[in-house]
């Protein structure tokens, strides 16, 4: 029986969504990032029993898995047999928690657990910065020897490249430029150095990963103003996800979920 698992975002689980149905066994590893993956848990730490903040339940999973570090032992008892990354959920600022990582996500900014003791020596770790860069090429070496060292290994490996779209497309049909981006409310993002920075981090891990299938489609790299989730520039027309799952069901990933 086929298991997929996803290390990355809401583009590659919206692929799913995107053809109108969903599947049973799908892992999603989101709101993180591979410094994070591969740090201490915050020490002191302690979740609400039900999501603070507005969270919905799955997103809340999510932060209190960053923040504990359970995704990787949760991951490999999974037992994937087709794992897909993207990384446009690498845009956020790191934390740095005593001697813990933690990704500074909208979550953690809205579930109000930023004002627990265990946070109140944070130190942001800009994701531009040289530093961020140095501590993301670091982790992207150690997922992939935990890779070759676990169960992880068999299965199928596939690179969902993925960029931030420059233009959007108007309830209208005209398109446009997209202006006044922002990762938080009131830190503006410079498109052009995320994307950048995407380059730079999938050329390191192709290049450190076994053998990994890649799926693209920069020629639909659209904004969509009436997506469900919102105008952003990683929530894409629908011809861009119908493109990737094209692409996906060439290596086969269609027929196994139908299996």
């Amino acid at each position: 029986m086929p298991r997929f698992a996803i290390v990355g975002s809401c583009i590659t689980r919206d692929l799913w969504r995107f053809r109108g149905g969903t599947v049973a066994d799908l892992m999603y590893v989101s709101r993180t990032s591979l410094p994070s993956l591969f740090a201490a848990p915050v020490a002191g730490f302690r979740p609400a029993a039900k999501p603070p903040g507005g969270l919905k339940p799955q997103p809340h999973r999510a932060l209190v898995a960053d923040l504990r570090k359970t995704a990787l032992a949760e991951l490999v008892a999974f037992r994937p047999t087709h794992l897909i990354f993207d990384f446009i959920d690498e845009r956020f600022d790191l934390l740095s928690v005593g001697g813990a990582l933690a990704t500074h996500s909208w979550e953690l900014a809205a579930s109000g657990y930023l004002k627990q003791p265990a946070f109140r020596a944070a130190r942001p770790v800009p994701r531009l910065s040289d530093a961020a860069e140095r501590l993301w090429l670091e982790a992207a070496a150690e997922f992939a020897a935990f890779v070759r060292a676990t169960p992880l290994a068999g299965a199928r490996l596939i690179l969902h490249s993925a960029r931030w779209a420059e233009r959007r497309r108007l309830v209208s049909g005209r398109t446009s430029r997209i202006e006044g981006v922002e990762i938080l409310p009131g830190r503006g993002a410079d498109i052009g150095r995320h994307n950048g920075l995407l380059a730079r981090y999938e050329a390191a891990f192709t290049a450190l990963m076994p053998p990994m299938a890649r799926v693209e489609a920069p020629d639909q790299r659209l904004a969509d103003e009436a997506h469900e989730w919102g105008l952003s520039p990683f929530h894409y027309v629908g011809d861009y996800y119908a493109e990737i799952w094209r692409q996906l069901d060439r290596l086969g990933l269609d027929a196994a979920a139908a299996a």
